[in-house]
């Protein structure tokens, strides 16, 4: 966000961006990537001691360089993960998850502030959307992890608050940025995207050579059951959308991943388990995997979760239907470390 047109985003640009904006206002081509280099750091400007102060204060008036400010932080007890609340700078709000595992660390991050998507189960969309994040502030979540925690991020999803591909050209710009090789250089095939399923915008993201895991927000075998639960199933039923993705799959080379969370009484029975496995046999050629997702409860929605027992049934008639499946570790339970729910409980703007 910026006050006025005039002001620059310099943490939306690449560094030949960064430059020539640099040359624009009268300063030589290094002084580029001193600047860069510490906005990758999360430095304030006053940190920047390598640069003028006359630079510095030329910076602070002409540019729009604000990163997300750590509003409230939640450390699991269980397994350290780390959940955070960011405001941004007009006091709204977003929360991103950083998760430690064996092969390395991974950050969980918003694009934008609330969703316009209405899935019934998810806590994010309760207040609906106030608006898309920029690229800076998606970044900006992932640069305030690493400084906060002294740890490096070596992968991401982008399955926080909001959905991408509604906001598609700052997603795609942050997918650009944060994989640059003279930034957080994070390898796009560590990266994930989640989509409800924006049928048009899927296949214009395999445009993109982009290696990244496109992962898909599923939840049902049948288009009635998933339109109860995912409105944007009634604008792009499961045909339509599964034809996008393997049409993906044979542009990019990259199998695709569908989510599956796991909810009593509507999609949680085994009868389900064969009908999705008949469903991505047939629609995908099996060139998929499917997580299961243990739902989160949230109060608001109503809706409840299934037994672990039920989840391993579900997966083991996956498998045996041929369809590879796995059941989604469960980090920061203690914390709600599922999205939205810290920003619900704050309102949609940031406590000042």
């Amino acid at each position: 966000m910026t006050d006025t047109v005039s002001k620059a985003d310099i943490l939306s640009m690449t560094p030949d961006e960064l430059k020539e904006f640099i040359r624009s206002i009268g300063e030589k081509d290094f002084r580029a990537k001193q600047l860069y280099d510490w906005m990758q750091k999360g430095a304030q400007f006053e940190e920047m001691t390598n640069l003028p102060a006359t630079l510095r204060e030329k910076l602070a008036a002409v540019t729009d360089y604000r990163l997300p400010k750590i509003e409230e932080k939640l450390v699991s007890k269980l397994d350290g993960t780390v959940k955070y609340l960011f405001s941004l700078v007009d006091g709204e709000c977003v929360e991103s998850v950083f998760m430690r595992y064996e092969h390395g660390n991974s950050l969980c991050v918003s694009s934008q502030a609330g969703c316009l998507m209405g899935c019934r189960f998810c806590a994010s969309t309760l207040n609906g959307k106030t608006r898309d994040l920029t690229a800076s502030e998606i970044l900006g979540q992932v640069i305030m992890a690493e400084r906060d925690t002294g740890e490096r991020v070596g992968s991401i999803v982008m399955m926080g608050i909001g959905e991408p591909l509604d906001n598609y050209d700052n997603s795609v710009r942050f997918l650009r940025l944060v994989s640059h090789p003279d930034g957080l250089n994070i390898g796009l095939r560590h990266i994930s995207l989640s989509t409800c399923g924006i049928v048009p915008k899927i296949r214009k993201l395999a445009e993109e050579n982009l290696p990244i895991t496109l992962s898909i927000s599923l939840h049902a075998a049948d288009d009635e059951t998933r339109s109860a639960l995912m409105p944007i199933n009634n604008k792009y039923p499961i045909d339509a959308l599964l034809t996008a993705c393997r049409d993906y799959f044979t542009a990019t080379g990259r199998r695709v991943s569908f989510e599956y969370t796991l909810i009593g009484g509507k999609n949680d029975s085994i009868a389900q388990a064969d009908a999705l496995a008949a469903r991505l046999r047939s629609g995908m050629h099996a060139v998929c995997h499917v997580n299961l997702i243990l739902l989160n409860e949230v109060s608001e929605t109503g809706l409840s979760t299934v037994a672990r027992k039920n989840a391993i049934a579900f997966r083991d008639q996956l498998e045996r239907r041929g369809i590879n499946a796995t059941i989604r570790r469960r980090l920061g339970s203690d914390i709600n470390a599922s999205c939205g729910q810290l920003r619900l409980r704050h309102g949609a703007k940031a406590v000042k």
